[in-house]
């Protein structure tokens, strides 16, 4: 086999890989699959029309996104739905999020408060809710939800720190769908804006303080608890 040729079946797979992968990611956050359901290699193989070993490095990568699991001896599978775990996830939020928010406001630039003034624009603009998405948010409120978070944090200048963000917020954001009905009222578009405002004052107290409640509040939603109310086996 001549290199040019390996090099376009290795490009093919590659793509066909990237195509699996984002349909699997799509489906799970779409909630087409339950909590805990069993993500089999040869069903997906045969659904895709790929290879198994095409299939197997898109579950590599879903793996890596935190939305399936890697069981021994038992493949792969969708996370079980854990208040445990969500928690978790909150209180690593919690640690690092406001710490990165205080860095960012401190590094930020004039090209920074101009983003974070157009994604707080978008957001707001944006309908949470549209018919025929049903009771979860809407992918384009969602979206534009993750965008406004990120950009804020991103005057921190610092890719690691926002790799880890990417892989927390993509956690959360599926505990999110799968909670939806058990998520109470909130004045989502006032939180929001005073994580704008107090960002853009450069007031690096203020802003932690409205985002540590801001996660409080949501994951306290998400698993059922009140504000100071200590989840289960905590």
């Amino acid at each position: 086999m001549t290199k040019t040729a390996h090099t376009s079946i290795s490009s093919g797979k590659q793509m066909l890989s990237e195509q699996v992968y984002s349909h699997l990611r799509e489906a799970i956050m779409r909630g087409d699959y339950s909590p805990g359901a069993p993500l089999k290699p040869q069903d997906l193989a045969k659904e895709q029309g790929v290879s198994l070993a095409v299939v197997r490095e898109a579950l590599v990568r879903v793996v890596g996104d935190g939305l399936a699991d890697r069981l021994p001896n038992r493949g792969f599978a969708v996370p079980a739905f854990s208040d445990r775990r969500w928690q978790e996830i909150a209180e690593a939020r919690r640690t690092i999020e406001p710490v990165v928010l205080r860095m960012s406001i401190q590094r930020g630039d004039l090209d920074w408060e101009a983003r974070v003034r157009a994604a707080h624009h978008r957001l707001a603009r944006t309908p949470a809710y549209v018919q025929e998405e049903g009771e979860y948010y809407s992918g384009a409120w969602s979206e534009a939800h993750r965008l406004f978070h990120r950009t804020l944090l991103e005057g921190c200048g610092n890719p690691v720190l926002l790799e880890t963000f990417d892989r927390m917020w993509i956690a959360s954001e599926l505990a999110r769908r799968w909670s939806a009905h058990r998520v109470p009222a909130r004045d989502h578009v006032g939180e929001h804006r005073r994580l704008e405002e107090t960002a853009l004052a450069r007031d690096a107290d203020a802003a932690v303080e409205v985002l540590s409640r801001h996660l409080t509040m949501t994951a306290a939603g998400l698993t059922g608890h009140t504000l100071h109310e200590p989840p289960a086996g905590a």
